[in-house]
């Protein structure tokens, strides 16, 4: 797992260049990153896009400063779980159900707070980091403040590397 304290020193960035380079390489991977998204210079949000080529948003900028009881926020940004779920959950689901000869490397690009809203994310990075024959490249965040609990936990682990880039 590649780890930051800071955004935009890029985790991203380099997430999307190993991926490039086991695929040219033909070893077969699968998996998603989180990309910014801009308008006018200014970031509006995330998306999440997977590595078959899938798009949608993770998050977005909410104007609206009130919530209502089905939003999930991380500062300003409103996360769009039903958008998050539908693109990774049937990827990670593939990936834990492969038979050992169809094995895969995952990029789980990112295990943060938006992603950590959704408790069947949260079930599918278990089983994925737990299933026989898999190796996942992740990123994670130093926590600030409250840890969090899957981020701790994966960090934790005795097989997980952790490289920290700054």
């Amino acid at each position: 797992f590649v780890s930051s304290l800071f955004l935009g020193v890029g985790k991203t960035t380099l997430i999307q260049k190993v991926t490039q380079a086991l695929k040219s390489s033909g070893i077969p991977i699968d998996g998603f990153y989180t990309e910014e998204v801009r308008e006018g210079g200014r970031r509006t949000g995330f998306d999440v896009v997977t590595l078959s080529g899938k798009r949608g948003p993770l998050s977005r900028v909410s104007s609206d400063s009130s919530t209502s009881r089905r939003e999930y926020r991380v500062g300003q940004y409103v996360v769009d779980l039903v958008s998050f779920e539908q693109l990774v959950l049937p990827m990670l689901r593939n990936v834990n159900h492969a038979s050992d000869a169809e094995k895969k490397i995952c990029v789980i690009d990112e295990i943060g707070k938006m992603e950590l809203f959704s408790q069947a994310f949260i079930q599918a990075v278990r089983q994925t980091l737990t299933g026989s024959g898999t190796v996942v490249l992740g990123t994670i965040p130093i926590p600030k403040g409250k840890p969090l609990d899957l981020v701790e936990e994966i960090r934790s682990r005795k097989d997980v590397k952790v490289f920290s880039v700054s």
